[in-house]
């Protein structure tokens, strides 16, 4: 049965698009929230961004027909602008003041709800209209075109039980052929039926249909950074694996994700020169209450946002060589033109060809900044996202709706990208107790 959805704002500065995600059902836009919308465009933030995306296409859609009496849309459905009135009033309860915009577009979607047999759902990502409209008596959804279970969250790793002689086989050929069908670059660790001990580690080739082995680092490790369990293992060949251009890396604090992309990241282009250089980046979303502006440069303004890389970075020079020698320092590399550290505001616009690029703390992204990020990789780039969905500093989504869990449910068949979710802590015993009781 065909129903009417009425759009809160925040759905639309979420996804300007949504406009045409409703399939064949009629949509409404109260005129507040066209108001609010207009607040927006000015500002140049992606919400701004977003804003003044959806004005334009409300302007095209307006040269079609009167939006007050609905304009039929490319999916088959009408799209209509319903002007709040005072007798909308009047299905409000008194607590709910009606200067107040969100309970005015409450008010157009229970007036709506009322005056017509047509199931009538409101939508909006704002949990407690939600909650407003579920005690008023309307139905109320999240918007979830874009979002991914959490709990569902592909972790690109499988086990198969195969016979002992299979195990053996795989070691001596550096392959085995396999009938099942697994995703493609999906991490694959083969268990001997009998003796579960004896376990072998490979990745799957979707063209070959075939476990192959990993691609390992220097016996002396990457940087100084041996993998120490079986999923850093797998992060690694990923990493180092140049027909894999796009490699998601999720796991909670202190799995290593950040050092691992950073280490292999050194070696692919400060070492071997297979990129130009190793960009690495991040957005900035403070935790807790912000300290306002800070003084100095735009290097200098950077600095505290970007400090957990400069860690990662100077723990891996920290190593010392075989011979004694310690590696090049950070500011050497930085002036060499191999290593980049920047934030993330400046990137729409730019082709990124030939670098190993790295963007750290990707759960604070929306999918459509993910989306944005990726199309910036030109040719010979290779692309880490790392995160933690559970960790988000953006008050605009959650761990369901973030840009790293919707890359890696898009991403999760495609020859060209590879995913490992990291579980074992490496930071400390402390970190990782903290991680799992806190």
């Amino acid at each position: 049965m065909l129903k009417t959805y009425v759009l809160d704002t925040n759905v639309l500065l979420h996804d300007p698009q949504a406009l045409y995600r409703f399939e064949e059902n009629d949509l409404v836009i109260p005129m507040t929230v066209i108001e609010e919308i207009d607040r927006f465009k000015k500002d140049l933030s992606e919400t701004g961004r977003n804003a003044r995306h959806f004005s334009r296409l409300i302007d095209k859609l307006r040269t079609q027909g009167k939006l007050v009496d609905g304009v039929q849309l490319e999916n088959g459905g009408y799209l209509k602008v319903e002007l709040y009135t005072e007798d909308h009033l009047k299905s409000l309860p008194p607590e709910l003041r009606y200067d107040r915009g969100d309970n005015r577009i409450l008010a157009v979607a229970l007036a709506l709800k009322n005056g017509t047999d047509k199931p009538v759902v409101f939508v909006t990502k704002d949990t407690n209209l939600r909650i407003k409209a579920d005690v008023v008596g309307l139905k109320a959804e999240d918007y979830s075109s874009d979002k991914v279970s959490i709990d569902e969250l592909y972790s690109g790793t499988t086990e198969l039980a195969v016979p002992r002689d299979a195990v053996d086989t795989f070691y001596e050929q550096g392959f085995l052929d396999i009938q099942e069908e697994l995703r493609s670059n999906q991490c694959v660790t083969l268990v001997d039926e009998e003796n579960p001990s004896h376990t072998a580690l490979g990745r799957y080739h979707h063209g070959q249909r075939r476990v192959v082995s990993l691609v390992r680092g220097p016996k002396d490790g990457i940087w100084g950074i041996q993998p120490r369990n079986r999923e850093q293992q797998f992060a690694f060949d990923l990493l180092l694996n140049e027909d894999i251009q796009l490699v998601t890396l999720v796991g909670m604090a202190g799995t290593g994700k950040t050092l691992l992309a950073i280490a292999a990241g050194l070696l692919k282009s400060a070492d071997e020169g297979r990129y130009s250089r190793l960009l690495v980046s991040r957005p900035i979303f403070p935790l807790g209450r912000d300290l306002g502006f800070l003084p100095g440069d735009l290097e200098e303004k950077l600095s505290p946002w970007m400090q957990p890389i400069f860690d990662n970075v100077e723990l891996l020079l920290g190593s010392v060589e075989e011979q004694g020698k310690r590696k090049r320092g950070y500011r050497e590399l930085v002036d060499l033109g191999l290593l980049e550290i920047e934030a993330l505001t400046y990137i729409r616009g730019r082709s990124i060809p030939k670098q190993f690029m790295i963007v750290d703390e990707a759960q604070n992204l929306t999918p459509h900044e993910i989306k944005t990020i990726i199309t910036r990789a030109g040719e010979g780039t290779k692309m880490v996202l790392t995160g933690d969905p559970y960790q988000i500093d953006n008050p605009y989504i959650d761990s369901s709706s973030n840009g790293l869990a919707y890359a890696v449910e898009k991403f999760k068949d495609q020859e060209i990208a590879g995913h490992v979710t990291l579980t074992k802590g490496e930071r400390s015993c402390l970190a990782e107790l903290a991680a799992n009781l806190l």
